[in-house]
């Protein structure tokens, strides 16, 4: 699939800044590759879906398992380790980077502690950064999609500040709208439930508001939502005959992911919706961060072969990913260091890709 091939030097320093030096006219219009860009980017929406629906009302998805004294199921095992995974993933990023962890020495060293420290301190807190953690996690996964469609779109030759905000706004609407529109509203508002152990009553309420008024949500988000997306067309149309480039990457991502997200998130028919989205985005954030790093940490490493670095990295963060999904929650210093590396990797993320910024 094209992971044995190193990506060029300019590409191995962040999304944003693939073929950055290279003429608009010669920049290829994939991040990595063909190969790669379709099978870790592009086709992760209509597999994941395909594979939700398969695995839906079967032994796989349904019957639990007891494994370390959690009761799980197949399909909840895989999807949770493949999320704590690529939680624990960004690491690689900020302090294996040399020249990443020299910008930000406090930032990497010094928050985790913190936080850590915070959270074990105060039980207000621990219930806030879970709420925190819940709502980012939607935040930065609309980013990733946002992210990866404006680098198809600057590959393309488009000046990078051009329709920026429009796909920003698009992004959000395509990942959280359905969230707060759909089947799965309740779901993601239910953590919110852990302030009622800390005395604080009315912020515990918030999931039977949010149930009570939800009706409300929907309309407001489809009435919303569909005077955006007539707007983001017209919007498109009228760069378009300005001589913008139409991506067609980028058409086609945007297109799958939100139409998955709609229909997973929005009505969850099969009801593997949590299953779908994460599996999507854990499958493209991965990829990026090998595609990024590989090359550097099999260097640094001195290894020969770079399927020795990539089984490195895949064995490391998957460790994580299934010790962290097993772990009990009751061992209390340990499920907050999972809060703490979830946390981390939201806001890492944010700054270390740029997503949220103007470079794409």
């Amino acid at each position: 699939m094209g992971l044995a091939q190193p990506l060029p030097v300019e590409a191995q320093r962040s999304p944003e800044s693939v073929q950055e030096l290279a003429p608009a006219s010669s920049r290829s219009p994939y991040i990595v590759g063909p190969r790669f860009d379709w099978a870790f980017f592009l086709l992760p929406p209509l597999l994941a879906l395909g594979l939700g629906i398969a695995i839906s009302g079967t032994p796989f998805s349904d019957d639990p398992i007891q494994l370390l004294g959690q009761e799980k199921t197949w399909a909840g095992l895989m999807v949770g380790s493949l999320i704590h995974a690529h939680l624990v993933a960004v690491f690689f990023r900020s302090h294996s980077n040399p020249t990443i962890f020299r910008l930000y020495p406090l930032r990497f060293l010094l928050v985790p502690v913190l936080a850590w420290a915070a959270i074990r301190g105060s039980t207000v807190v621990a219930a806030g950064a879970t709420v925190l953690a819940t709502f980012w996690d939607v935040w930065h996964s609309g980013l990733q999609t946002f992210g990866l469609a404006r680098i198809y779109d600057r590959n393309r030759g488009n000046p990078p500040d051009v329709g920026r905000r429009l796909d920003f706004w698009l992004n959000h609407l395509l990942y959280a709208g359905p969230i707060l529109a759909g089947a799965t509203m309740l779901d993601h508002f239910n953590s919110f439930e852990s302030f009622d152990g800390v005395g604080m009553p009315w912020l515990a309420s918030v999931p039977a508001r949010m149930t009570a008024t939800h009706r409300a949500w929907t309309l407001g988000v489809v009435a919303v939502g569909g005077m955006f997306l007539l707007f983001y067309i017209g919007a498109t149309v009228r760069l378009l005959r300005q001589g913008h480039r139409p991506s067609f990457h980028k058409a086609f991502l945007l297109v799958t992911t939100g139409a998955c997200s709609i229909y997973t998130w929005g009505f969850n028919s099969w009801g593997e919706a949590f299953f779908i989205m994460n599996l999507l985005h854990a499958i493209q954030y991965l990829a990026l961060v090998w595609a990024m790093e590989g090359e550097r940490l099999r260097e640094r490493l001195r290894l020969r072969w770079r399927w020795l670095a990539l089984a490195l990295f895949l064995g490391t963060v998957l460790t994580y990913g299934v010790w962290a999904e097993l772990l009990d929650s009751s061992v209390e210093s340990l499920w907050a260091l999972t809060l703490v590396v979830s946390l981390m990797h939201f806001w890492y993320d944010g700054f270390i890709w740029s997503v949220a910024r103007r470079q794409v």
